[in-house]
């Protein structure tokens, strides 16, 4: 009882710092006709702005629903709601993440069941296979916003400098650094978490194997992962890419990197202020070993979910919200496709109508649709996996184990901890 005391008082306590009123109305109390809210999500600035106000457009529109928002950064977001799930204090509406449902939810009883909300909720605006993402054990946990996949994403203006084409192989990438290094220039660039994918996409076409069976076991061996290790290395040693660790988005404006791999709800916010200094930034083919079998090895996903709290006091409210947040003209015209083409069919028409289907996040979007991608298995993002991965590998490259050791004793350990 005592734990769980500690943990309640530690969610509210983040709830406190993190939650920002949208409106500069007092929060109404109990002998109010009000409907008092909390909505949460996480973003930068220009994000944190439009959601805003979206939220402020919502309270006029219905004025007997007052919004508290609590937003932040992704840095720290997981872990607080971590808490606030564990302790039953998370918002009544919620961006979540794709791999969030196996976590909270694995009997489909961790988020509201929102096809107890289509009074309200307009679920005609979504297709039944988009539906199916949001499904755990026929409860429909949560509402996809949009697809999103890793993709490449090159400063053609660099390219062009040294004559270079953009890249469609990983041989172009490494001719490209031969170029590039003397002057200090990485031909492309990512994140952690997009280069463990990327290293999936070159091991699953070398090996020519996928590294999970469709029932979710793993199907890697220790060989294969030293092959994407020793890969990683490569990129490395010969300056295609910067180490995870001392990768900064910086380089990007500074155009240290000509180049990264990230999400295609990422395009802006990663390349916008290139764009607007008059670089061109275009979206490369998936890579690929030999210009063939284009997608393979790459990976689509929800970009992001909303849900409704299993705890919420207002189901009707709540899903009023959510129907706003993904069907009206409103947040659809605020939003545009900053996370990617909504896949609501109304919100759809209202950006057709609007003109925003342009720019790097719907080239970005073209470019996944127009190949078969694989469905991203939410083990694929545990972000404990990925630290152990590379904890592996700087094992290996800073020769702390050899090769085989280091490979067969990663795999020894997720065996363990992750595919049991």
């Amino acid at each position: 009882m005592k734990l769980y005391q500690r943990i309640t008082a530690a969610a509210a306590a983040l709830v406190m710092l993190s939650a920002t009123a949208c409106t500069t109305s007092p929060v109404s109390n109990k002998s109010s006709n009000t409907v008092d809210l909390v909505f949460s999500w996480w973003g930068n600035d220009a994000r944190n702005q439009y959601t805003i106000e979206a939220i402020e457009q919502f309270e006029e529109l219905h004025p007997e629903i007052k919004v508290e928002c609590s937003y932040s950064e992704w840095s720290g977001f997981e872990t607080r709601n971590k808490v606030q799930m564990i302790s039953d204090t998370e918002a009544d509406v919620m961006q979540i993440n794709f791999g969030w449902l196996d976590t909270y939810s694995k009997d489909g009883l961790g988020y509201y069941d929102i096809n107890e909300l289509t009074d309200t909720f307009q679920i005609d605006n979504f297709s039944q296979d988009v539906l199916e993402y949001g499904m755990k054990n026929d409860h429909l946990n949560a509402i996809p916003i949009a697809m999103n996949t890793e993709t490449v994403y090159i400063n053609k203006t660099i390219y062009d400098k040294y004559g270079l084409e953009v890249p469609k192989t990983w041989d172009d990438l490494f001719a490209a650094a031969k170029v590039m290094q003397p002057d200090g220039i990485y031909p492309l660039s990512a994140a952690q978490k997009s280069m463990w994918l990327y290293l999936i996409t070159y091991t699953e076409q070398k090996q020519n194997k996928t590294l999970l069976r469709q029932n979710g076991t793993l199907n890697f061996t220790a060989e294969d992962f030293q092959v994407m290790i020793e890969f990683y290395q490569r990129l490395i040693d010969e300056g295609v890419m910067p180490q995870v660790e001392q990768y900064e988005r910086l380089s990007l404006d500074n155009e240290v990197y000509a180049g990264s791999v990230a999400w295609v709800s990422d395009a802006k916010s990663y390349f916008g202020d290139a764009i607007e200094n008059g670089r061109e930034i275009v979206c490369a083919d998936y890579t690929t070993i030999d210009g063939k079998d284009v997608g393979k090895g790459w990976y689509a996903k929800p970009a992001t979910m909303y849900a409704v709290s299993k705890n919420t006091e207002h189901p009707k409210e709540a899903a009023m919200l959510l129907d706003f947040l993904m069907n009206s003209p409103e947040m659809a015209s605020l939003q545009g496709i900053e996370k990617g083409i909504p896949l609501s069919t109304s919100a759809q028409a209202t950006i057709e109508e609007e003109g925003l289907l342009t720019g790097i996040q719907y080239d970005a979007s073209q470019k996944m649709e127009g190949v078969t991608l694989g469905q991203l298995d939410p083990i694929l993002e545990n972000s404990k996996l990925i630290d152990d991965f590379f904890a592996a590998a700087n094992d290996i490259i800073y020769e702390v184990t050899t090769p085989e050791e280091g490979c067969a004793a990663f795999y020894e350990k997720i065996t363990a901890d992750y595919f049991n």
